[in-house]
């Protein structure tokens, strides 16, 4: 005999799911998901979707009616990336399922969570090789302040440094580009205090972008 959840255990199993899914993304450095206004969406988004599914159920006439008076509804709120929208997907798709099959909820979530994982260790295997995987983006939704430095001495202070992301050495114009990448200004202010310490001829530039 399978056993069936009942409301109450599917709210708190969804209300887990959402603070599970949030409280990881956080810890694997998304710090876009860490605002009050997140938490809540996460946790309140599969259960809506639950409810909703609960109650259209079986009900053609109804669900129609509430096709239509969603499409009414507008979200001005900017995505900052496709990753985020995937999220919100993969949060209403865990209210729909656990509305259907408990069991696909289960699985879904066990999906998403092992894919954030996952995507963490490859990251980190790819540090420690040496490799780069991913482009600059692993701070969706904060500021990168960055900085780029050209120089025609070899600094192994910039080449050693844990912020470093491009580093390149042209022959012809016997010249070493560096870009580094820092999460506040603070911490790329002081190193470049340091390194300009140490040889003053360095040309650089800052800017600061928001993904």
């Amino acid at each position: 005999m399978i056993y069936e959840l009942n409301v109450l255990q599917i709210i708190i199993f969804l209300t887990l799911s959402g603070i599970i899914l949030r409280s990881t993304l956080s810890i694997v450095g998304q710090n876009w998901i860490r605002s009050y206004h997140y938490l809540g969406t996460f946790i309140l988004l599969p259960n809506i979707a639950y409810v909703i599914t609960t109650v259209i159920a079986g009900d053609i006439a109804l669900s129609l009616g509430m096709i239509g008076a969603l499409s009414i509804v507008r979200f001005r709120h900017p995505v900052r990336s496709n990753f985020e929208l995937t999220m919100y997907f993969a949060l209403l798709t865990l209210g729909i399922a656990a509305g259907v099959n408990a069991k696909l909820a289960f699985l879904l979530l066990a999906i998403v969570f092992l894919t954030i994982i996952g995507i963490e260790i490859f990251q980190y295997l790819g540090k420690f090789l040496n490799f780069k995987i991913f482009q600059v983006s692993f701070n969706e939704g904060i500021s990168n302040n960055i900085l780029e430095i050209s120089s025609n001495k070899k600094n192994m202070k910039i080449q050693e440094n844990k912020n470093l992301v491009e580093s390149y050495y042209s022959k012809t114009e016997n010249l070493y580009s560096f870009k580094l990448v820092f999460k506040n200004k603070r911490d790329l202010d002081q190193f470049l205090k340091e390194i300009y310490e140490d040889d003053s001829t360095i040309n650089y530039k800052t800017s600061s972008i928001v993904n």
